[in-house]
């Protein structure tokens, strides 16, 4: 695409009402294009659409009219997670006419060096702890995307002496074009999204867009422990910095002694970096990390990685692992009840993400899991099913396909909830029944392994519900 500036006096659509689709349609229209952003919600479920109209922009609510999309068209920007079959979409795809997501407009805005994050789960907690660490190197980083302001407007706020560090998703990365991050980080590939991309080869390639455009002069971080980011790395043109739970590098992020089956002593792993003239750095001990589960490891070397690639001393990474206590609704320790500990982890919204969970805990297990139905059949979670699970509550659209993998399990205690009242109610009830199934000593623990959509309108809605319902325990 053009650089936003280029586009006075030619006409946009901006597709969704979002956040993101707010700030960017303002960009645009602040830079003299003629824009019509375009919701299919009614406009009394827009509160944005007004403020928008007092600028002079058009807005569009209650579905996709006939002409929307028309040769006059120059640029379409839609929300990430608007399908690619949608009418206007196809419209435009058929027309030439460029589709983008505000990742690509806010990358030809942006001053600073971006670091782009991704992967199928860990990408929140690590962009944080990423941002964490650039700060107490003093390198001014601005976090957004995702999490924290919105990209088009974090993109007019810096300057060259900030560093951008953005989260990632499929969605986003799919409608680039030439976003070019200094640092790109995969942290992982799991089945996940597949209602929107079709198959795992185009989830797969909107991941390996984030380098698409790299250069000699820019890094990619890997998680060399996943075949699928080890598999793309005959595509990658910039520096590659690996990362392994599992292998000692010859270059790279690496656990001694690493990680293998069927143990569980930590205290003596530590955390090395091996640079290029294999000089070794001695970052931190595992068993100092503030958070729990071996996953957050990954994300701790992963986050280490990317902060040495942009620049930040190995030796001041350390505290900072240790200082750092997660996020909302990734493992988030709610309460003690009873003696059981209650922990959210509404963020696990792929089978993959609830096995780590579960396996961050060696204690008995009361889990609540459900949600939207993705199509997935849930045999991931066969084998950590029959580990320390003692107990499952169900909800959603999924219930069904959970409950009858945790009886292949063997899992004793299967509990159905739908009692056909609101959406925050059935959560309540789950709630109240792990809670008369959990002992002394037990975990219960949220960890839904599927979106939130069929019931709530996010993640965060689920999670906050939850934290409630255990609150009024």
């Amino acid at each position: 695409m053009k650089h936003p500036d280029m586009y006075r006096g030619e006409e946009v659509v901006v597709l969704g009402l979002a956040k993101s689709g707010v700030q960017v349609a303002k960009v645009l229209h602040e830079r003299g294009a003629v824009v019509t952003v375009n919701d299919k919600k009614e406009r009394d479920q827009s509160p944005e659409a007004s403020e928008l109209e007092s600028l002079g922009i058009s807005v569009i609510c209650g579905g996709h009219p006939e002409g929307l999309i028309h040769s006059g068209v120059s640029l379409v920007v839609k929300n990430p997670g608007i399908p690619y079959t949608v009418p206007p979409v196809q419209q435009a795809l058929q027309l030439g006419i460029e589709v983008v997501t505000e990742v690509e407009v806010a990358y030809r805005l942006c001053a600073a060096p971006m670091i782009g994050i991704t992967g199928s789960n860990g990408k929140t907690t690590t962009t944080t702890w990423v941002g964490r660490m650039l700060e107490a190197a003093g390198m001014k980083p601005i976090v957004a995307g995702n999490i924290g302001t919105p990209l088009s407007q974090a993109a007019l706020e810096v300057d060259e002496d900030n560093w951008m560090v953005v989260e990632l998703s499929s969605f986003q990365l799919k409608g680039t074009e030439t976003f070019r991050p200094k640092v790109g980080a995969l942290l992982n590939v799991a089945e996940t999204h597949l209602d929107y991309h079709g198959d795992m080869d185009d989830y797969v390639a909107s991941k390996a867009k984030l380098f698409a455009n790299q250069g000699p002069s820019d890094t990619a971080v890997l998680n060399w422990d996943d075949p699928v980011c080890r598999g793309l790395v005959p595509y990658i043109k910039g520096s590659i910095l690996p990362f392994s739970m599992t292998e000692e590098l010859v270059q790279g992020i690496f656990v001694r002694p690493s990680f293998v089956p069927d143990t569980e002593d930590d205290h003596n792993r530590v955390i090395i970096y091996r640079d290029y003239s294999e000089s070794e750095t001695e970052i931190a001990t595992v068993d100092s990390i503030g958070l729990p589960g071996r996953f957050n490891v990954e994300n701790a070397l992963a986050a280490c990685g990317i902060a040495i690639a942009a620049g930040a001393a190995p030796e001041g990474l350390g505290a900072v692992l240790a200082s750092f206590r997660g996020v909302e609704h990734r493992l988030e320790y709610v309460a003690d009840k009873a003696g059981a500990a209650y922990y959210n982890n509404s963020k696990a919204t792929n089978s993959k993400a609830t096995s780590m969970a579960l396996a961050s805990f060696r204690e008995p297990i009361v889990l609540i899991a459900g949600g939207l139905d993705r199509g997935s059949d849930y045999m991931e979670l066969l084998p950590v099913l029959s580990g320390n699970v003692k107990g499952l509550v169900v909800l959603g659209q999924t219930k069904d396909k959970l409950a009858s993998v945790a009886q292949m399990a063997g899992v004793k205690h299967i509990i159905s909830v739908d009692n056909g009242e609101s959406a925050a109610a059935v959560l309540q009830e789950a709630v109240r029944e792990a809670s008369a199934l959990a002992e002394e000593g037990d975990v219960v623990l949220l960890s839904p392994a599927c979106a939130s959509w069929d019931m709530f309108t996010s993640y965060e809605e689920r999670g906050r519900i939850f934290k409630e319902a255990v609150h009024n325990l």
